[in-house]
């Protein structure tokens, strides 16, 4: 259930995009990791509900489907809002056709007993993963508490390496997400926030690239239309659907239902609203926007054009 590495983006490889692009014979290829949020397209693949015309291209992180989209190799992949605002700010022209998952308490600031306040931070060595979704977590988290990166000690290190550095005393406070939240707070860790304070703000989204949304539309409809069907396995057949991504990510049925518990899963009806013109999503992204240039984590606004697509959203579902 590992998430969100964003890799440098290299001048050698937006070169690249000029050679991408599927023609309508081959299928369009969709970029995916283990994440509860994207649970939905591996059922649809497993049930049947994901057309011909439509290739999961599997995963193990984030930054493959990041990297595969600036080469020209994917023509769709699932990311959180801020990784889709730095492909488009290194040149990728893209759309978001659909919210996957709204973190509610999925990423987290845990910190050692006798932190009881974020106020108590300053001085404090707090482990982050800057170039991913954690990133952002962070600046909410020192926003809400007046402070800035200079009051806090960063230190920027993957999330699965958190646990560690912790055990051996190098960090206080540690920015992450599930399963390593888990495994820190079996070690002692405090939560102290998380995201079910900053309400409808940290997005897990599918994104499509211009070409394929102008060239491709029936197979962008029939992938956001696959999504829906998976998730409606998840909300109507819990059970089964706890089981089946258990096994497929080879974690525990009740860490799975943690992860369910702290994720909000979208439905058709709450999409249009979000992704509508004046939706919370492109307000989010434009804020989140100036968020990442101040921080150094863009270095150029992106696409002036909305990020959010909601023509490919069906009206209905059976």
């Amino acid at each position: 259930m590992h998430r969100r590495r964003f890799l440098q983006l290299m001048t050698a490889v937006l070169a690249a995009t000029s050679l991408g692009g599927c023609s309508p014979s081959e299928p369009l290829r969709i970029g995916v990791h283990p994440w509860i949020g994207y649970e939905s397209l591996y059922l649809a693949e497993e049930f049947g509900w994901l057309p011909d015309r439509l290739q999961l291209v599997k995963q193990h992180a984030a930054s493959h489907s990041i990297e595969g989209l600036i080469a020209g190799d994917l023509d769709a992949a699932a990311l959180t809002l801020d990784e889709v605002l730095r492909v488009r700010g290194a040149g990728v022209p893209v759309r978001i056709v659909t919210v996957t998952d709204v973190s509610v308490g999925a990423d987290v600031l845990l910190v050692r007993p006798g932190i009881d306040h974020l106020t108590d931070l300053p001085g404090r060595r707090v482990a982050v993963e800057l170039d991913a979704v954690s990133g952002v977590m962070l600046f909410a988290v020192l926003d809400a508490a007046g402070l800035g990166t200079d009051d806090i000690s960063v230190v920027d290190m993957p999330v699965n390496e958190h646990a560690e550095a912790w055990r051996r005393g190098i960090i206080d406070a540690s920015v992450n997400y599930e399963p390593e939240a888990s495994r820190l707070e079996a070690m002692g860790a405090v939560r102290l926030f998380d995201s079910s304070q900053l309400p409808e703000t940290i997005f897990d989204v599918l994104v499509v690239t211009e070409e394929a949304a102008e060239s491709r539309p029936e197979a962008i409809r029939a992938l956001v239309r696959a999504h829906f069907l998976g998730l409606q396995h998840m909300v109507r057949n819990l059970h089964d659907s706890v089981y089946r991504i258990a096994s497929r990510q080879d974690i525990s049925p009740a860490l799975v239902r943690q992860s369910m518990a702290t994720v909000m899963l979208p439905e058709l009806s709450a999409n249009h609203r979000y992704l509508a013109r004046n939706g919370r999503l492109n307000l989010v992204a434009n804020q989140l926007e100036i968020v990442l240039l101040r921080e150094g984590l863009m270095k150029a606004r992106s696409d002036v054009r909305p990020v959010a697509d909601a023509s490919f959203l069906p009206r209905s579902l059976p």
